[in-house]
């Protein structure tokens, strides 16, 4: 299937990352529940989605619009230190940098629609050297405006300048994966362990699954 354009999720598909942000969410946790996260909220409540939904969902909906602001900004507080700490596994996935070469090369406009917040971007953006293929300015992320990542995937659409039906989106979790297909997307290809890819493969609008972006080097 052919695409004219590709929106990429970050945390989990451009970043292998999950681990510290159950870290973080579970160091949020604590403070607001007074316990950690399970699996099945990490699944199906947290992954992909903005922060200010997540801290609803501990609090029962009563945090306070500081009291969102406060413990977002703490959870990727966590969230950078522990990325830090990582050095061994602070990059890029395998192929990435070769896959956004490749996409230049072509011509073919892509953007990243992320759920983190702008700190984090900025992050990235200075750690992995990302304004070396996409300007700052047209990355997509939480500032707090979007409703849920259906809307940011409308935004990076209107960003790069190709309707939904011609753009592939890459994405990581069930969340996103969901959102990507609800916003009118019907080339998601999903980045995911091995054992896993059966299941993704019968999800809506999924056409591809794989663990990494190695397969870029050879193009």
């Amino acid at each position: 299937m052919e695409y004219q354009g590709i929106v990429f999720d970050f945390n989990g598909t451009l970043f292998f990352d999950n681990d510290k942000h159950v870290k973080a969410w579970n160091e949020i946790s604590k403070i607001l529940r007074g316990k950690e996260i399970t699996l099945e909220e990490l699944h199906t409540k947290l992954n992909g989605t903005p922060n200010i939904q997540n801290i609803l969902y501990f609090t029962d909906g009563k945090a306070t619009k500081e009291e969102l602001e406060k413990y977002s900004q703490k959870k990727e507080e966590y969230y950078r230190q522990f990325c830090k700490e990582d050095t061994e596994k602070f990059h890029l996935v395998d192929g990435v940098c070769e896959f956004f070469d490749h996409l230049k090369e072509k011509d073919i406009p892509f953007t990243i629609a992320s759920a983190s917040i702008k700190e984090n971007i900025d992050f990235f953006i200075e750690s992995f050297g990302l304004d070396r293929w996409i300007k700052p300015e047209d990355i997509v992320y939480d500032d707090g405006t979007y409703e849920n990542k259906i809307a940011m995937f409308h935004k990076a659409a209107d960003v790069i300048g190709i309707d939904m039906k011609d753009i592939r989106i890459y994405e990581d979790s069930n969340s996103g994966i969901r959102n990507a297909y609800d916003a009118g997307c019907e080339q998601i290809v999903v980045i995911c362990d091995k054992e896993n890819e059966e299941e993704f493969l019968k999800r809506p609008g999924v056409i591809e699954v794989m663990q990494d972006f190695s397969f870029a080097k050879e193009l």
